[in-house]
């Protein structure tokens, strides 16, 4: 026998079990799929149940698992939530949520609008969107990361009788980010293109906006998961809120808190580029002070077209460089 007939027979049995490992490797994979699967839906059907049992009516209709074998999906024809005790409800299309195989921590989920929502206090809703999807990186206890993408994002009431429905904003994007850094939450969120409707503030006309905001909430994460009931004791940071239409520009960042008696204290810098474009679109949206608002920019634009001030409050007591505002309420 030549040695190439030895080799033949080891060859043989290297790519068997090759062969025999990977197929035991899918089938170890396969069974740990539909047991997530299973488990998925025996813990949905126990959420709902105990709800329920809560008087509290939830559902994810149809709910289906699929996308075996290379991703997991959860998928359901509508969502929908009801709390008649409190009065509270919401209700929305179509949920779908993939994770990948390659990234199992890395779901993406897209949910289909309207969005209709009742709560006490305020006006029933309708929120629709053409575009909403978030990402997710998955770790234990909190995730990494949570993002949220929407386009073409509009408001309206939703009213119960038969009146005609009143339009609020509509917005081109919006997008937001949220992370546990430390004990702290940061969030940084953005929106474009957004334009309130004249009937939702009274008649007052805004241009449309554009606005990008970066915030730490200070022990945010041990907030989480409680039922926080007032916002004393809360502190945030701001680190930028920008909001602008065109040439015109305002800047703010700063550390704002609230301390146990509900009293107010920050100690903020406001950035303003081309005050007299600021001060045009503040007098279309509050022009009862359409002179004051001209007078006081127009000694700002003296400084230069990009002037910058201190806005502090202590215990509630504002004040805008040397000029005092007044005294700001507690809040609870």
């Amino acid at each position: 026998m030549t040695s190439s007939d030895e080799r033949q027979p080891k060859s043989r049995r290297g790519l068997f079990w090759l062969v025999a490992f990977i197929v035991v490797l899918f089938a170890i994979y396969s069974a740990g799929w539909f047991y997530l699967a299973n488990r998925v839906r025996t813990e949905a059907d126990k959420a709902v149940a105990t709800l329920n049992k809560s008087g509290i009516e939830a559902g994810c209709a149809n709910l289906q698992v699929s996308g075996y074998p290379l991703n997991f999906t959860v998928s359901c024809d509508n969502l929908a939530y009801e709390d008649d005790a409190k009065n509270i409800a919401a209700s929305a299309g179509s949920f779908n949520a993939v994770a990948q195989i390659v990234q199992p921590l890395s779901p993406v989920a897209s949910l289909r609008g309207p969005l209709r929502t009742s709560v006490p206090g305020m006006m029933p809703l309708w929120i629709d969107w053409d575009n909403l999807q978030a990402n997710v990186k998955l770790w234990y206890p909190l995730p990494h990361r949570i993002s949220l993408q929407a386009e073409g994002l509009s408001g309206q009431t939703d009213p119960a009788d038969d009146t005609d429905p009143v339009e609020l904003f509509s917005a081109g994007k919006a997008s937001g980010q949220l992370q546990p850094n430390g004990g702290n939450l940061d969030y940084a969120g953005s929106f474009g293109d957004l334009e309130i409707d004249a009937d939702a503030i009274g008649g007052r006309v805004l241009p449309a906006l554009d606005a990008s905001g970066d915030v730490t909430l200070n022990n945010g994460v041990a907030l989480v998961g409680t039922q926080v009931k007032s916002l004393r004791g809360q502190s945030i940071e701001i680190r930028n809120l920008d909001l602008s239409s065109g040439t015109a520009r305002v800047t703010l960042s700063g550390p704002l808190s609230v301390d146990a008696e509900g009293l107010v204290n920050a100690d903020l810098m406001i950035r303003i580029k081309d005050p007299k474009a600021v001060a045009t679109i503040l007098a279309g949206a509050i022009p009862e002070q359409k002179n004051a608002i001209e007078q006081g920019f127009a000694a700002l634009a003296m400084l230069g077209s990009e002037p910058s001030m201190p806005l502090r409050v202590v215990k509630g007591k504002a004040s805008l460089g040397f000029i005092p505002l007044g005294k700001l309420k507690p809040v609870n």
